[in-house]
């Protein structure tokens, strides 16, 4: 790359994270792991990903880096924390500039004019109306550009959704990292739904089964958006049996993960529990299998795979640490179980640190609840509406229809919901 001699400083650095991750006896063995893993042919992407994304022990590579590198200036460690606060998006290109971009982050819905960190010859063929998959950060008041890794041309505004969506299931954060004002908005969200939660089911977790959760969950959205309360207890069952199994649709891929995730639970041949829990600090969860979580963890005999459930939420990253410390505070044995189970020796505080470090030092909503909140999400659901072929509704008499039936539409959505919304 044609390096800007201006910024070479940033860009020192960077070679030195660099040299950090293929020479340091801590971390070198462990990088040339991720690159068998993820198979990449870009090396380049590949660097900036582990760097940027990667822990060990809890800890990010920059800040392993400050931590053995102590005697490096005191500029270089201004330009490493800065790297600590990277953001990853996809952007719609607003501007090409003499020396970068004006972007659009339609994740967070933020606008950024940023400085290429090498020439801009680098970018030919990037332009006005395109979206790229691209990293930036902030230092000393100006935002530059560490990396385009992907281009797609405008005519795929429905893919760069798409993949905005995704990125937000994966980190909720990204909504309102860098925007103080979106974060003010989902606090408040969460604290009027909050009320209207317990206003409705009396409690802030409700148990039932994959065959009930949707309804359940649409029962609650149609009280929290209308103010209209239905019964609900017959839809709150416990599973004839207490068991943990791999169920292939939370295993969504790029390709369809937002249509499988409409599908809801009760798609899912097996039955199995869900709860339904809102958190009053992070906000709405579907939990499948957490109380099976809490009688492996209470009595590891009792439930078939116990040890496979224990991993399943101390491995999966959309668990928050609220979750955990939700089982063990109404179960004394939970940390001798689990221990047990996982062949270990932690403290709670110790067990949390090593799974769910993310949610220890930042405030990590729940994707169901930023989802809510995000325009590239509404948009999403917009394009995914417009695919569906539905059937003509010409000559049915819609004042027959109950506003609580299906639309006959085939959406899957209630008539009012859908083709009755304005009648």
């Amino acid at each position: 790359m044609l390096i800007i001699e201006d910024l070479k400083v940033i860009n020192d650095v960077i070679k030195n994270l660099a040299d950090f991750v293929q020479n340091d006896d801590s971390v070198k063995n462990d990088f040339s792991e991720y690159l068998k893993s993820i198979g990449n042919t870009n090396l380049q992407s590949a660097y900036f990903t582990y760097i940027f994304e990667r822990n060990l022990d809890g800890k990010s590579i920059p800040v392993l880096y400050l931590e053995k590198n102590k005697k490096i200036s005191s500029e270089e460690k201004k330009v490493v924390k800065a790297l600590l606060k990277t953001l990853s998006s996809i952007y719609e290109i607003k501007k090409v500039l003499q020396n970068g971009f004006e972007l659009n982050n339609i994740i967070n819905e933020k606008n950024y004019s940023v400085i290429s960190l090498v020439k801009m010859t680098a970018f030919r063929g990037i332009g006005t109306g395109q979206y790229v998959v691209a990293r930036i950060f902030e230092f000393e008041g100006k935002h530059y550009l560490l990396e385009i890794s992907g281009v797609l041309p405008s005519s795929k505004r429905d893919d760069a959704l798409r993949y905005s969506v995704a990125k937000i299931i994966q980190n909720p954060e990204l909504v309102y990292l860098d925007n103080p004002e979106k974060q003010k908005e989902i606090e408040k969200n969460i604290k009027d739904i909050y009320k209207k939660f317990i206003d409705y089911f009396s409690t802030d977790e409700i148990i039932t089964t994959n065959r009930y959760a949707d309804d359940l969950i649409g029962a609650f959205n149609d009280y929290a958006e209308g103010g209209e309360k239905t019964e609900f207890k017959d839809k709150i069952k416990a599973p004839e049996k207490y068991r943990y199994f791999n169920v292939s649709e939370f295993n969504n891929s790029y390709d369809n993960f937002i249509e499988n995730s409409l599908g809801g639970f009760s798609s899912h041949k097996n039955e199995y529990d869900v709860a339904i829990i809102f958190d009053k600090e992070l906000g709405l969860y579907a939990v499948p299998f957490f109380a099976t979580f809490n009688k492996a963890a209470e009595n590891p005999e009792s439930v078939e795979n116990a040890k496979e459930c224990v991993e399943f939420f101390l491995k999966n990253d959309k668990f928050s640490a609220n979750i955990i410390k939700r089982a063990a505070e109404r179960n004394e044995n939970f940390m001798q179980n689990v221990n047990k189970l996982m062949g270990t020796s932690y403290t709670l505080d110790e067990l949390l640190q090593t799974y769910k470090s993310r949610y220890l030092g930042n405030k990590i909503f729940s994707s169901t609840t930023v989802l809510y909140k995000s325009k590239a999400f509404s948009k999403t659901l917009g394009i995914i509406e417009e695919e569906i072929e539905r059937p003509n509704l010409e000559g049915v008499d819609l004042s027959k229809i109950g506003r609580n039936d299906p639309c006959p539409c085939g959406s899957g959505k209630k008539f009012k919901k859908c083709c009755g919304r304005n009648l």
